[in-house]
């Protein structure tokens, strides 16, 4: 019965839509666009993928967003006090309803925050200071925390607002967060945002409408009406789709288009820096690696072999030629953007084959060995042709890396949490609160029981003493002394060879040239900023 009301809710709000545009007549809008991979699932607790997390966030909202100008703006909140060292308040906006109709209130808060904290859920690392969630009253919440938590906020802007009463009545109270997995909310929503979920074919194509019942309006217009995504995996067909006329706009351009698209007339090319970074990850906990050649033993647990592989690699050819220019090297698991970079340390060590050798030799890998390389093929830009020239690289140095290129739902699904069956990986990186603590945190703290620590730490890195200096940094008010410690534990990723990073990306998306939009640095889609004249 409630499956049936809910229908007929959505079928209601669909009519309402119609009936507005033909009752101004005014020419409906669709927007259509495209991108090489898919947003894997619907429920915005499952993934902790930034395209995901952009795609749901257009269906649901967090109680604080990204503006344009990627500055902390009101979205289900409105007010946000530290009102004391371990309590933050939030008071609520009033009159915002879910797509069903029901009204969203603290209730739907504190379940969500619940659920995002929850086994399955991807996302429970943003909410690793939070203790419990309170109801004050109707429309106000406080979040008390462990300790001191001062870039709580920042956090919340990755953590969707949920009905209860909607994941209670379809059985979906917890997350599905693998792909092997799925609940209602994998291919149903019920948010508050300004679009609405009208076909889901997944890895196909989704076609969304605006909701006419939207709080932020009119005061926050949309002008599209439609919205059609459309999962194009071939790069020249996606670009011949824009250029054709049957796109309205690719997100992540083939970089070897984006020249004929730039001077082709009635095109349009935006690009910004990227606030995410790529960077090789190695198995550093297990006592010998799943996929190699040597046993007995783990060559990466030795930071001989970790710089070895670092120098081994030239991400000025990565950048100049793989990426086009369209890339930053960096020395840094964080870039410019992110608080807490720090411009001094962003120096990388040199590309010397000869001394990657001798640290191998000395290692006790004269001859090299061999090991399993894992990488994506549809999640960043010209991510297999960079595994394709690191493989290469490697080789010259007697590393025989043996690479497994597979689409981002294979890929994520083999190297993440619960199994990390991997042993030498490619992965991207963006800090969601903009923040180096968070990098820290879910990237290099030692992984945790509850996986609220290190969740994303898929190599098993771990060192004592940055785990206390991460624990520092957490609680830390003073801003400038904060910073000295992230310093400080940056040095330490850097100076152990944690990780391997190789640049920031630029952001390139390509539309056509009545199209008006936001491009961001953390490549979140607003799709409430899009205009079509």
């Amino acid at each position: 019965m409630i499956k049936h009301l809910g229908r007929l809710c959505r079928f209601a709000i669909f009519a309402t839509a119609i009936l507005v545009s033909f009752e101004t007549g005014a020419e409906s809008k669709t927007f259509r666009w495209s991108n090489d991979g898919d947003a894997t699932t619907m429920d915005p607790h499952a993934r902790s993928d930034g395209f995901v997390t952009s795609f749901d966030m257009n269906m649901y909202e967090p109680l604080l967003i990204r503006d344009r100008n990627l500055k902390l703006a009101p979205v289900l909140a409105t007010e946000w006090a530290n009102t004391n060292p371990t309590t933050w308040r939030f008071k609520l906006r009033h009159g915002v309803k879910f797509h069903d109709g029901t009204p969203m209130t603290a209730d739907d808060v504190i379940f969500s925050m619940q659920r995002a904290m929850a086994t399955g859920a991807d996302v429970a690392a943003m909410l690793t200071t939070v203790k419990q969630v309170v109801k004050i009253d109707d429309y106000t919440v406080d979040f008390l925390t462990n300790g001191p938590s001062p870039i709580l906020p920042n956090y919340l802007v990755g953590v969707a607002i949920m009905s209860k009463a909607w994941c209670e009545a379809h059985d979906t109270t917890l997350a599905a967060s693998h792909e092997d997995k799925e609940n209602y909310a994998t291919r149903n929503e019920n948010g508050t945002g300004p679009f609405i979920l009208k076909d889901r074919q997944p890895a196909v194509r989704t076609v969304l409408v605006k909701n006419p019942n939207w709080w932020g309006l009119p005061e926050q217009p949309i002008d599209i009406d439609e919205v059609v995504f459309t999962r194009i995996a071939n790069a020249a067909t996606r670009a011949a789709a824009l250029l054709s006329g049957e796109l309205d706009m690719v997100y992540n351009v083939p970089l070897q288009d984006i020249d004929r698209i730039r001077n082709t007339p009635g095109m349009k090319i935006w690009q910004t820096p990227e606030l995410r970074t790529i960077f090789l990850g190695m198995d550093q906990s297990r006592p010998e690696l799943l996929e190699s050649n040597v046993k007995g033993r783990n060559p990466f647990k030795d930071k001989r072999v970790r710089q070895a592989f670092y120098q081994a690699i030239d991400e000025d050819a990565i950048t100049s030629k793989v990426m086009r220019g369209f890339a930053r090297p960096t020395a840094l698991m964080v870039g410019p953007g992110v608080n807490g970079f720090d411009p001094a340390l962003d120096k990388r060590f040199p590309y010397d084959p000869a001394a990657a050798k001798k640290l191998l030799a000395e290692a006790g890998f004269p001859a090299g060995f061999e090991v399993g390389f894992d990488c994506p093929n549809d999640r960043y830009v010209n991510d297999q042709a960079i595994c394709q020239a690191i493989v290469f690289m490697l080789a010259r140095v007697g590393i025989k890396a043996d690479l497994l290129a597979q689409t981002k739902a294979k890929y994520f699904g083999k190297i993440n949490a619960p199994n990390y069956d991997t042993s030498f990986y490619l992965l991207g990186w963006t800090p969601t609160p903009l923040d180096a603590l968070n990098m820290l945190s879910e990237l290099c703290a030692t992984r945790s029981g509850d996986a609220r620590e290190g969740i994303y730490n898929n190599e098993g890195y771990s060192n004592p003493a940055l785990d206390v200096l991460i624990k520092q940094i957490e609680v830390e008010l003073d801003g400038e002394k904060r910073n000295d410690e992230i310093s400080q534990a940056l040095r330490i990723v850097k100076d152990d060879f944690a990780y391997i990073p190789l640049h920031q990306q630029i952001v390139v998306w390509a539309t056509r040239a009545n199209v008006d939009l936001a491009v961001l640095g953390n490549d979140d889609f607003q799709w409430r900023y899009v205009k079509m004249k």
